[in-house]
């Protein structure tokens, strides 16, 4: 390791941070728990900036190296790194963490110190997620990030809110659970080993492949979350406060995606090829399914979440198609998708605000009151449905575009999400902002105030500057993913 730890930075400002707004205390102090949230969510991403800006994309070793032991008599250790795959979502995660704190600046009214330490805590658990090296140090990040997220949807959500974490946290513990029975096996396959990268060259059969490949499917297919194990995720979107939305859909849902990029490829890329139709299958379920599911739900939050289903489908069909442009694609719609989505439920957390109701059948003609507000959410629209010249447009055509050289039939089948996406999200936007104005509360409706054209008018920026100029973007994980693909094309059997 050559200069500062920005990964250590990276993940213990937030969470040192948040502990320090959490001994703010009781709401009487909240003006300085606002405060000193965005004091550290900004000195959060401050330090993630060289990540990117001394970031090296000509090699796919990995960069910004930090080992310490953790605990000696079992080899584990503190071992940080990142490549061109992770730095992405540290820096998106850390933008994403301001966003929320913005956004809740003057809606949280109750328990400000504990909301705001919250999203901190949680996006330094998180960095580590992406940095983490070391199996159990991976582990021990991934099951912590549940508890922040946990308890921003018991706390802070709807008025099912208990159920929706119960069964959030129920789904991913389990999952969980089979993730760290092939920990402890590769472990001990390893030499006693817990290195990731070291395990990334065991020679392993097919048979425990087989086995570790379906251990780690159950635990990231439900963080994705893929199609059959998705269920949780509308409850917990509509139960969450704007907030935990934002961070589940932006940030949580890629937890589920990376993994398989950093454990189930390239350890066991012999049982990932073999389960690649069954992969693809699924995620062509999920892109097409799911969005005819999205199109009949009446509440804005759960359509959306619908959406992000279908979106991630495109992510996991990506990956097991095995060629760069579906891999890059995949990765480049994981970052896309965590502006465009992060910015859909922000709007319709704006008009939550507002009117206290999700229906769509509550709204029409909030354009002719809320003009402002109109273009940024059709803006985000238009990128949700992935039109051209918008972030959401780059990944799903680099995609197709795999598939294309995958199988015409795949590329054929993930096509239709482009019309199904255009379908439920414009039909949304058409009933809510269009016509006449049927509400007598719509019609009293005050447009966006600074704040919220604050938060709104960054990531619109964000989605335009990747949708129009998306090489900043892809050069950095051209390398990592060129290396990855090269691994499991190479055979252990």
């Amino acid at each position: 390791m050559t200069g500062l730890p920005f990964l250590s930075l990276a993940i213990w400002v937030p969470i040192l941070g948040g502990l320090l707004v959490l001994a703010t205390g009781s709401d009487r102090n909240a003006p300085l728990a606002r405060f000193l949230a965005m004091l550290v969510a900004i000195a959060g991403f401050l330090v993630t900036l060289p990540l990117y800006s001394q970031f090296d994309a000509s090699t796919s070793a990995m960069q910004f190296v930090e080992i310490l032991p953790w605990i000696p008599r079992f080899n584990i250790n503190y071992h940080l790194g990142v490549d061109g795959i992770s730095v992405l979502f540290i820096l998106l995660n850390a933008f994403i963490t301001i966003v929320v704190v913005i956004a809740g600046w003057q809606v949280i009214r109750e328990k400000v110190a504990q909301y705001m330490a919250a999203f901190l805590i949680m996006s330094g658990l998180m960095n580590g997620i992406f940095s983490a090296l070391d199996a159990i140090l991976f582990y021990t990040f991934f099951e912590a990030s549940l508890i922040p997220l946990y308890l921003v949807i018991g706390i802070w959500g709807g008025t099912n809110r208990v159920y929706a974490a119960i069964k959030f946290f129920l789904y991913t513990l389990l999952g969980s659970l089979l993730m760290l029975v092939a920990l402890l096996y590769l472990f001990m396959e390893a030499g006693g080993s817990f290195n990731i990268l070291d395990w990334h060259q065991l020679p392993l059969g097919m048979g425990p492949q087989t086995l570790i490949f379906w251990a780690f499917l159950i635990a990231f297919a439900v963080k994705v979350p893929m199609w059959p194990v998705h269920t949780w995720l509308p409850d917990a979107h509509v139960e969450a406060p704007t907030g935990g939305s934002v961070v589940l859909a932006a940030i949580a849902l890629k937890l589920g995606a990376y993994g398989f990029l950093r454990f189930s490829l390239p350890i066991v890329p012999d049982a990932a090829q073999a389960m690649a139709p069954m992969m693809i299958a699924l995620s062509l379920i999920a892109v097409i399914y799911i969005g005819f599911v999205a199109i009949v739900q009446t509440d804005m939050k759960k359509l959306v979440a619908y959406s992000s289903i279908a979106h991630m489908g495109f992510v996991t069909l990506g990956f097991f198609m095995f060629n760069t442009l579906g891999l890059e694609g995949a990765l480049v719609q994981m970052v896309s998708h965590g502006f465009v989505s992060g910015a859909m439920f922000l709007c319709i957390g704006v008009l939550y605000d507002r009117m206290h109701t999700r229906n769509i059948a509550d709204y029409g003609g909030v354009v002719k009151v809320m003009p402002k507000f109109a273009a940024f959410f059709m803006l985000f629209s238009m990128a949700n449905a992935g039109l051209p010249g918008t972030s959401g447009f780059v990944g799903e055509f680099m995609v197709v575009l795999g598939a294309v050289q995958f199988n015409f039939w795949v590329a054929f089948g993930a096509a239709i999400t482009l019309i199904l996406g255009a379908a439920y999200t414009l039909w949304m936007y058409k009933r809510v902002m269009f016509g006449v104005v049927g509400n007598s509360h719509v019609a009293q409706l005050n447009d966006i105030n600074g704040r919220e054209f604050a938060f709104l008018g960054v990531l619109a920026l964000c989605v335009l500057a990747m949708g129009l100029y998306p090489y900043p973007f892809t050069e950095v994980m051209h390398a990592s993913v060129n290396e990855l693909l090269r691994h499991v094309a190479v055979s252990k059997l």
